[in-house]
Order: structure tokens, then C-alpha cells, then sequence
């Protein structure tokens, strides 16, 4: 007669999310807003990007747009390859990445006098909380098995 074995698993159920808390919306630019002779780096570098903000690019449509690029197409000022192209006046990009973005305004000479942002998103852990910890118990199950 073959032996009978008695496998106990204990399954634990373990849910670990994250629940966006404080995600803000950040103009561009401020009260200036994305234009011409404005120092978007130095603006930037007093401002910190996290995941679930929101840009927001104010500007006169028709006088400039925002195109999301790479940043090769950023340094040399191509609005190719363009990511996503906005010319709405009143552009809204939610952050979802980590890592480097980078805007430019393809309208004319603009970019090359400086109407061009890039950003570093990051993840901040007080824009973020666990979620609730399932309130039930672990769960014991039994199974009978004969391997052979």
C-alpha cells in the first residue's frame, strides 16, 4: 500500500497598494506661465515633481504649444520625436514615471531662447500611504495527496 501523505498550506493573503494622498498641480512658470523670457531651469530646480502631479502649461494658444519630448530632441531643440503635442493654452500633464521629462515649445525660435523645461520626477513617501491591511485571518487549508 502506498503511504498517504497530509499536505498543510497556509495561505496568507497580503495586499500591499498605494493610495495617492497629496498630489498637487504645479504651473509652469508660476504667474508668468510658459513663455519667452523666462528662466524655466532655474525655475525647476526650486520645485519638486512627484508621481500623480499634475503640470499645468498656461500660454496664449495659437502663440506657443507644449511638445513632450526626448531628451536628444530637448538638448538640440527638434521638436522630433514629439512624445505628445499640446497647444490648448491651458495644458494639463499628469506625472506617471519616474525619471526625467522633457517640454519644449515648437513654435518658431522659441525653444532655442530658452522656452523649454525639463523635470526629474520622483516618488515621495508622504505623497504616498499604504493602503488598509486586510482585516481577515490567515487561511488553513488541507489538502490529502498521494504523490505516487
Amino acid at each position: 500500500m502506498a503511504p498517504k501523505c497530509l499536505v498543510l498550506v497556509t495561505v496568507i493573503a497580503c495586499a500591499v497598494s498605494l493610495t495617492m494622498v497629496n498630489a498637487k498641480t504645479i504651473t509652469v512658470g508660476d504667474d508668468n506661465g510658459w513663455t519667452l523670457g523666462f528662466d524655466y531651469a532655474k525655475w525647476a530646480a526650486t520645485q519638486e515633481f512627484h508621481v500623480g502631479d499634475t503640470l499645468v502649461f498656461n500660454y496664449g494658444a495659437g502663440v506657443h504649444n507644449v511638445i513632450m519630448v526626448n531628451g536628444t530632441a530637448f538638448k538640440d531643440c527638434v521638436n522630433q520625436p514629439n512624445l505628445a503635442l499640446f497647444s490648448s493654452g491651458e495644458d494639463r500633464v499628469v506625472l506617471k514615471a519616474l525619471g526625467n521629462m522633457w517640454f519644449i515649445c515648437g513654435v518658431g525660435a522659441h525653444c532655442e531662447n530658452g522656452m523649454k523645461l525639463k523635470i526629474t520626477v520622483t516618488q515621495d513617501s508622504s505623497y504616498w500611504s499604504p493602503a488598509p491591511a486586510p482585516s481577515s485571518a490567515p487561511e488553513t487549508y488541507s489538502f490529502r495527496t498521494n504523490p505516487w
